[in-house]
């Protein structure tokens, strides 16, 4: 661990003299790519440094400790300072473990989010439209920008399928952890006996890939034009503004009929596109490293039943972690942090575990 701080520190003090130099500052770009560079060491730099100082105090507190003839009050005040010392010591090592962790190249990217209603009827659809209130709600808390790519509704006030993207730095880091079943346990509004049922919608959470990230060969796909079904302006039903993407290699069959422009609703179609066609692609790599698999908070996978919302309980359980909150009303208006955040620590408690593992060996 310390080679690593000493070489971040390096690279720090590093970046801080070509930022200064007459090439860079001439170069806008690369002054902006360096920058960015910077920022991001100078936390990791900074807590290295505070580690560094509580060493040194620890270092001359022990050996304070360690001289003869101490007054006994003054020797249990310098005792009290080594314990307070070494326990933050710890926890600044802790800090600097969990900052060297390699990062997930994708969580600084917006993401594209899919819901779709899965077994339960029509309550299924209004638990999809719920999730979609719910992450709408979080993402204006985060000050992140929704964009509906495309829905289908059931016409209840629930959605068959809906399809967002939420933009702002870092949301794949913190929306990652949605993906799988969720459960809904309540009465539905139709039922007249008053029995609770169990209704399930999937969610896809996936990075926004740019056309460099995934590069789709026009050869590989079929693109199909038509008119617009069900409400909207006054070109649906009248131009054939629709339009469906067929990947033919993978079968992947995407279609947006949101937007009056044949031209919007391409792009739309083929940003949903490259997203699915990047999450195939990981799917089928973390597939072959069953072993690294095993050792995230989840699969993300969507036949993964991740959480459950059991309205008669107010009770949301994430099932990854075993973490129960009795605050659903308080969850589905967008209050997610609490989950998000157990979500995190347990996945970089594990990160850590696994690296004290392979040390070990």
């Amino acid at each position: 661990m310390i080679d690593s701080l000493v070489n971040a520190e390096k690279r720090y003090d590093e970046l801080a003299q070509l930022l200064a130099s007459p090439e860079v500052t001439s170069d806008y770009e690369e002054m902006i790519r360096l920058a960015r560079e910077r920022s991001e060491l100078q936390e990791l730099v900074e807590t290295y440094h505070r580690y560094r100082a509580t060493e040194a105090e620890l270092d001359d507190a022990r050996a304070l400790l360690a001289e003869d003839g101490q007054d006994p009050e003054m020797a249990e005040m310098i005792q009290d300072e080594v314990a307070r010392l070494e326990t933050q010591l710890e926890k600044l090592e802790q800090a600097l473990r969990l900052m060297l962790l390699p990062t997930d190249p994708n969580d600084s990217k917006n993401v594209i989010v899919e819901i779709r209603a899965g077994t339960g009827g029509d309550e299924a659809g209004l638990f999809a439209a719920d999730l979609f209130r719910m992450y709408s709600r979080w993402s204006e808390a985060q000050r992140y920008k929704i964009e509906m790519l495309s829905n289908n509704e059931t016409g209840i006030g629930g959605f068959k399928e809906v399809i967002f993207s939420v933009r702002g730095q870092g949301a794949y880091s913190r929306l990652k952890y949605e993906s799988g079943v969720h459960r809904v346990q309540r009465v539905p509004s139709t039922e007249s006996q008053g029995r609770i049922h169990t209704s399930t919608a999937t969610v896809a959470v996936l990075p926004e890939m740019t056309e460099v990230e995934v590069d789709v060969s026009a050869n590989d796909i079929r693109i199909d034009v038509f008119r617009a079904g069900g409400p909207g302006g006054q070109s649906v039903n009248t131009t054939d503004s629709a339009v469906r993407i067929t990947h033919i290699p993978t079968g992947l069959v995407v279609q947006c009929q949101d937007e009056k422009s044949q031209l919007q609703n391409r792009a739309r179609a083929m940003q949903i596109l490259r997203a699915r066609l990047y999450a195939a692609e990981m799917d089928r790599q973390m597939a072959e490293q069953t072993e690294a698999r095993r050792s995230q908070v989840g699969s993300g996978e969507r036949s993964e039943k991740v959480r459950t919302y059991n309205f008669p309980q107010n009770r949301v359980t994430d099932h990854r972690i075993g973490l129960t909150l009795h605050r659903l009303d308080a969850i589905l208006e967008g209050d997610l942090d609490e989950l998000i955040e157990a979500l995190i620590s347990n996945e970089q408690a594990e990160r850590l575990a696994s690296l004290s593992d392979g040390n070990e060996e």
